[in-house]
């Protein structure tokens, strides 16, 4: 099997390490295959892809989207380094409230996949950092909603030391704590 998948403390939060085969050359990899992940038991379908670039301290999220416009996210970062998180907004789940992070990098190769319910986002550690995302989901405007991503009463331990500045956008400085925000 190519690809190793672990349950994270986050209910329905993967933790997806790819096999990498690696020589003097560089390496190779496979970071999506639909039939490895069906092997694994991931039945999701990815209907979109996003990239993103940012510099060093940028803080993209925390996003989601309500029903009838769910939108899972499998990221993976091709360079760089992000401290990935996801928040559970989802009503009733054992693990409501309750964050899950991880520093993923273009060495690492590890990628995570937040199911729909989940609040995403990452802190940027490197200039240049690029993301890449597999969506379950179309981004639908109307649909879209965002916690304050250092919300005390969630208390994310974001990596800050490592950053010096951070850059949050206008409508990320302003969206709502976890508990008026909508749920899932």
């Amino acid at each position: 099997m190519n690809f190793k998948f672990e349950e994270t403390s986050v209910k329905g939060v993967l933790r997806i390490t790819p096999k990498v085969f690696a020589d003097d050359r560089g390496f190779f990899m496979e970071s999506y295959s639909k039939r490895g992940f069906a092997e694994a038991g991931f039945k999701e379908e990815f209907v979109q892809d996003n990239h993103s670039r940012s510099k060093k301290g940028v803080v993209r999220g925390l996003h989601y989207q309500l029903n009838p416009s769910p939108m899972g996210k499998l990221l993976k970062v091709v360079r760089g380094k992000v401290f990935d998180v996801g928040v559970d907004v989802r009503k009733g789940s054992p693990t409501f409230g309750k964050w899950y992070g991880e520093i993923l990098s273009g060495e690492n190769h590890t990628m995570l996949y937040f199911p729909p319910g989940i609040a995403h986002g990452f802190l940027c550690l490197e200039d240049g950092t690029e993301a890449a995302y597999k969506c379950t989901g179309l981004y639908d405007q109307k649909a879209e909603r965002a916690l304050l991503w250092n919300d005390p009463e969630i208390a994310i331990a974001w990596p800050l030391d490592q950053v010096g500045e951070v850059i949050v956008s206008e409508k990320d400085k302003i969206a709502p704590k976890l508990k008026y925000a909508d749920a899932f």
